[in-house]
């Protein structure tokens, strides 16, 4: 069967979440011994991050803009290539596509929760063109995929006539994520900091990621600790971060904050090991791989009690209200000063990470992708 993937930015540098679950799935693909032909569509991008192989051609497709790009570029790509099956992997699809269609739909927040003043222009596009395309793309779908149980029940709550069509294929992680040599992760840490431990947290403009809580947190933490260490923070400008403590009354001196800026995927297993704890308290996710990722290099993981969270991380992280700043703040304190709860953390989380592969993921879509044949 030829079976058409669309993976429109995958060759762009700053990758994102949803960019990494297919270009991961997509290299498991490439080595799987089955029947099928994969025809993957990108756009233009600098990170030419997948090659041709035997079982896999990639087609550029150009268009200026995302939603040209999807609903008129697309189809036409599809029509011409030949392709028997159309999976879309990032929330949308095309309205008219030709072939029959698989919607891998992460979440649908875009939905449930409203637009924030916090958002750049490029976020509330994909906003609005998300709460603008999914309704009216779901009943044409074969099959909708989604990433979590969790995430499953937001969905049927506002679309229960696709119970049948929809299941959870779980995320994993990379390979690339795992405890590495102390003198590794130092050389690669010390790029962005001198001190040999840290606080961390990947940070987003997007207001669900909970980035003022965690500022918030971090004050309270700063106040209480005997030894408080620094919070680096990664994705964000300084700019924008005082801008927050500002806005909320936040006092932190800025030298107790490490702006990475956009990390690369390469640095980012060091700067999980070289954490003291991994902050990852979002207001809502429709996974969290970042959890998983943080654990499998040995890392304390302090994440939410809602929404995905809890299903993602087990019982390997402690778990707060990612509304209650004091909460976040007494659980950076519980791993500072509790050697043998810090401890567990670390050996659950190593052998709780091991449940979750990206080849799991890709076994589970090549099933999908046999029914549909």
């Amino acid at each position: 069967m030829r079976i058409g993937i669309e993976a429109q930015r995958i060759f762009r540098p700053d990758k994102h979440g949803m960019d990494f679950v297919i270009l991961e799935v997509l290299r498991q693909l490439q080595h799987t011994e089955d029947s099928h032909e994969y025809v993957v569509f990108v756009a233009s991008g600098e990170d030419r991050c997948l090659s041709d192989s035997s079982n896999m051609h990639i087609t550029e497709v150009k268009c200026p803009t995302y939603p040209l790009w999807e609903q008129w570029a697309l189809p036409r790509a599809v029509r011409k290539s030949g392709v028997e099956l159309l999976h879309c992997t990032s929330n949308t699809a095309p309205l008219h596509c030709p072939v029959p269609l698989i919607l891998t739909l992460h979440d649908i927040i875009f939905l449930t929760s409203g637009k924030s003043k916090r958002m750049s222009a490029y976020q509330q596009l994909g906003w609005y063109y998300r709460r603008w395309n999914v309704p009216r793309i779901i009943n044409r779908c074969q099959q909708i995929i989604t990433v979590s149980e969790t995430e499953r029940a937001n969905i049927l709550k506002r679309f229960p006539q696709i119970a049948s069509r929809l299941q959870v294929v779980h995320n994993g992680y990379s390979e690339c994520y795992h405890p590495l040599p102390a003198e590794e992760v130092q050389a690669i840490t010390r790029k962005y900091l001198p001190d040999e431990h840290y606080i961390l947290f990947l940070g987003n403009t997007d207001p669900r990621k909970n980035t003022v809580g965690v500022l918030q947190a971090y004050q309270e933490y700063r106040q209480r600790s005997a030894h408080p260490l620094r919070l680096m923070i990664t994705g964000l400008k300084r700019e924008y971060v005082e801008s927050l403590l500002t806005e909320h009354s936040i006092e932190i001196d800025s030298s107790h904050l490490v702006f990475t800026g956009y990390v690369p995927g390469s640095d980012l297993p060091a700067l999980y090991g070289g954490a003291s704890v991994f902050l990852f308290p979002s207001l809502t996710e429709g996974f969290g791989i970042p959890v998983l990722e943080a654990m499998a290099c040995g890392t304390p993981v302090i994440t939410s009690n809602c929404s995905s969270l809890p299903e993602v991380a087990g019982n390997g992280a402690l778990l707060v209200d990612p509304y209650n700043s004091h909460e976040i703040a007494e659980a950076i304190l519980q791993v500072e000063n509790d050697k043998t709860l810090c401890k567990k953390l670390v050996e659950y989380g190593l052998e709780h990470a091991k449940l979750f592969s990206w080849s799991q993921t890709s076994d589970k879509y090549q099933k999908i992708y046999q029914l549909q044949s």
